[in-house]
């Protein structure tokens, strides 16, 4: 059994009554962030792994509450840039299969998409970034995560890829006027979304300082994406930390 290390902010070393998500980075600059700290407030423990710096992965999800697999420049089938992504489709395919509640974000979304048969094509129209309002679906309302997400919610965005088509049987939720899949279900406790409910405008501005030229050259404007995203703050903190805790309590329910 792996060794769970517990990285909650000065807390208290997990117990096994104390449900522990896995959490899967790919890069630095992008980890939990709110998402990782409404996670740790509902009282779930963070077994956090950094593969590209030498952190192995268990080889089955079993020994977690829930998998959450984070977001990153890396295209989503790229082995080569990334070598543990075929480590991370088999921990998402295991726990889609025993029922170990998953939530992808971003790229960790795409990954969710491409393991269970759907599919990621660079978007054509460049990158989406900044706060751009999301359109529920028929299904999100009876949803046990995104059921209290408002219609036009507001979420923050910075993609150069996206989801083209779903894996069969799986659910869609959330929509958007320049990217159609931003949220979905996937079998009974796995969510995959296209945007990051993790950041706010100080994160986004880190990644525009680092990818600002390429997406200029792109044609967007990663100045104003951080100024949107500054401005949807309040909305965005309020609305996806729900969302966040309708996951925790999905978490805590299936360790029952």
């Amino acid at each position: 059994m792996t060794a769970v290390r517990n990285e909650t902010a000065g807390g208290p070393s997990a117990t096994p009554a104390v449900p522990t998500v896995l959490v899967v980075w790919h890069e630095n600059g992008a980890g939990p962030g709110l998402v990782g700290a409404e996670l740790t407030r509902e009282g779930l423990a963070l077994d956090q792994r950094r593969p590209w710096s030498g952190d192995a992965l268990p080889a089955t999800p079993r020994d977690h509450g829930g998998l959450l697999v984070l977001g990153g420049s890396v295209n989503c089938e790229d082995d080569t840039a990334a070598p543990w992504l075929p480590a991370v489709r088999a921990l998402i395919r295991e726990a889609v299969a025993d029922r170990v509640p998953v939530l992808g974000i971003c790229l960790g979304g795409q990954i969710l998409a491409t393991a269970l048969g759907g599919t990621v094509t660079p978007r054509r129209a460049g990158p989406e970034i900044g706060a751009v309002p999301l359109r529920k679906l028929p299904a999100a309302s009876a949803d046990p995560v995104f059921g209290g997400v408002p219609d036009g919610a507001p979420a923050a965005q910075w993609h150069w890829d996206e989801i083209a088509a779903l894996p069969p049987g799986a659910v869609p939720l959330l929509t958007g006027d320049d990217c159609h899949h931003q949220a979905f279900r996937a079998g009974e406790c796995a969510w995959g979304l296209q945007f990051h409910p993790e950041v706010l405008a100080d994160d986004v501005a880190v990644w525009a300082r680092s990818d600002g030229p390429s997406v200029a050259r792109a044609g967007g404007d990663p100045d104003a994406a951080v100024a949107s995203v500054r401005a949807a703050e309040p909305e965005l903190r309020a609305i996806w930390t729900q969302a966040v805790r309708a996951w925790a309590a999905v978490v805590r329910q299936r360790r029952v």
